[in-house]
């Protein structure tokens, strides 16, 4: 292994929060499922997610009183977007693995 390959596996199992030898095993696996990178987006994800559905269940909340308007159609309307985009970046970087 050349002096960079070492210091490019030092900073990957760093920033993966892993072991040089557990990095290498990992990466030997082949198993996308388990790359850390990845679990940390899917996390993100479902976290924002969760965000944006707790808004859609107020504007839904609203909707059912009576108190729909132009507005919050238009804010569900732009959390549907943030929610694409944020599948769309994830199914790229995963994609790229």
């Amino acid at each position: 292994m050349t002096s960079e390959e070492a210091k490019l596996l030092k900073e990957n199992a760093l920033g993966a929060n892993m072991g040089e030898s557990a990095y290498l095993r990992l990466m030997i696996s082949q198993k996308p499922n388990d790359y850390p990178e990845i679990r940390r987006l899917l996390k993100d994800l479902i976290n924002e997610v969760n965000r944006i559905g707790v808004n859609i269940n107020q504007i839904a909340f609203n909707n059912n009183a009576g108190f729909y308007s132009e507005n919050e159609k238009n804010r569900l309307f732009a959390y549907m977007r943030k929610l694409n985009m944020k599948v769309d970046e994830a199914v790229k970087i995963i994609g790229n693995h």
